[in-house]
């Protein structure tokens, strides 16, 4: 049965009674992609903050996430940093360690120490902070969202500008995952350097 969820300050304001106010929330995007980095955005948000709109990254359209993004990183009172761990990181550690180095990187780049970190996920990312996971916390908790918007949009922009470094892949439209279209141009002209290769399509593609 699919539980229906959405967004709500319940987490946070738990956290807000017992004294802790600089709440980070903390996503990653790019886990699945056959190229690019895994990226991850903190955020903290300021206590009542609104913005309408905020929700899960996946949910937005292209044209809602952009602007929820560009509202989010020039609002003053929002703290936010990203963090990135390169296709090297990807190949040499496993995606799922690079993406705990994206997200410590991310909470390390804050330019406010967070009291607390509210993870997307379930599993322990090490920040450095007290932390609570929380599975699908990008589409409950607005913080966790609004640093999936800042990821998500960091990580599409990156992608369209590889794909004018490497044409004929199709990155600006899939942003590295293994669409049926990026699968025949691997197959036809081989990886890049962009590429994962620790990755079993990529690795397979390999001349």
């Amino acid at each position: 049965m699919n539980l229906k969820t959405e967004i709500s300050w319940k987490y946070e304001s738990e956290l807000y009674v017992r004294g802790l106010i600089r709440i980070a929330g903390v996503d990653e995007v790019g886990r699945g992609p056959l190229a690019g980095s895994v990226v991850a955005a903190a955020v903290i948000l300021p206590r009542g903050y609104h913005l309408e709109g905020l929700n899960d990254s996946k949910k937005l359209t292209a044209a809602k996430r952009k602007k929820r993004a560009t509202e989010l990183r020039e609002d003053p009172e929002v703290i936010w940093a990203l963090g990135e761990a390169t296709v090297e990181e990807i190949d040499l550690h496993n995606i799922l360690q690079a993406t705990f180095m994206a997200m410590r990187r991310a909470v390390e780049g804050l330019l406010q120490k967070p009291d607390f970190a509210l993870v997307d996920g379930n599993q322990d990312p090490k920040l450095g902070v007290p932390i609570q996971t929380i599975v699908g916390g990008d589409a409950i908790s607005p913080s966790i969202a609004a640093a999936s918007i800042i990821a998500k949009q960091h990580r599409d922009e990156t992608m369209e500008l590889l794909a004018e470094q490497y044409p004929g892949y199709g990155l600006e439209k899939h942003k590295g995952y293994g669409t049926a279209f990026h699968l025949a141009a691997l197959q036809k002209w081989g990886p890049t350097p962009i590429h994962r290769m620790s990755f079993e399509p990529v690795r397979l593609s390999r001349r």
